[in-house]
């Protein structure tokens, strides 16, 4: 009788160390989570909500909400909209007067950081602008909306597009 003998294999290393995911390289979190937090914080009680009714409104407990406003937990998009519908203000609301050190520990900044593609980057940027700052692009962007013909429409494309050459 053969005895077939099978090869072991060691099992991949599983690493027990905790996510670094959204913290700093030293394990600290994100500056800019702390920031929203911050702004979370800062708004929640200019309302005068407690951190406990705050989390009743939000369905969560009231140690999440102490978690998002230290930015040991990070705010994901979908509860960070919950969160400014709570507290009645704009998404935007969260970011506003970040200061520079604070945007620079984005995770994409943290990456890249010996890189110069964010570099280079933001200097193509720089001269770009919202088109929808443009009270003369808005206007058009009204006026085309109204067009209902589809002929008309599709010759208003053509010409735009040829004029433009995408």
């Amino acid at each position: 009788m053969k005895t077939i003998i099978k090869e072991q294999t060691a099992a991949p290393e599983v690493s027990k160390r905790k996510s670094a995911r959204g913290r700093t390289a030293d394990g600290e979190p994100n500056p800019v989570d702390v920031y929203v937090g911050s702004r979370i914080r800062l708004r929640r009680i200019l309302l005068g909500l407690s951190q406990e009714r705050f989390a009743g409104l939000l369905g969560m407990t009231f140690q999440q909400v102490q978690k998002y406003e230290t930015g040991r937990n990070r705010v994901g998009a979908s509860r960070l909209w919950d969160i400014a519908n709570v507290l009645k203000t704009d998404f935007n609301y969260f970011y506003q007067d970040m200061d520079e050190a604070t945007k620079k520990a984005s995770p994409r900044h943290q990456r890249l950081k010996d890189s110069q593609i964010v570099d280079s980057f933001e200097d193509e940027m720089k001269n770009l602008r919202d088109p929808f700052q443009d009270n003369n692009m808005i206007k058009m962007v009204t006026a085309i909306n109204k067009i209902s013909n589809p002929e008309v429409m599709n010759a208003l494309k053509g010409l735009l597009l040829s004029l433009y050459k995408v």
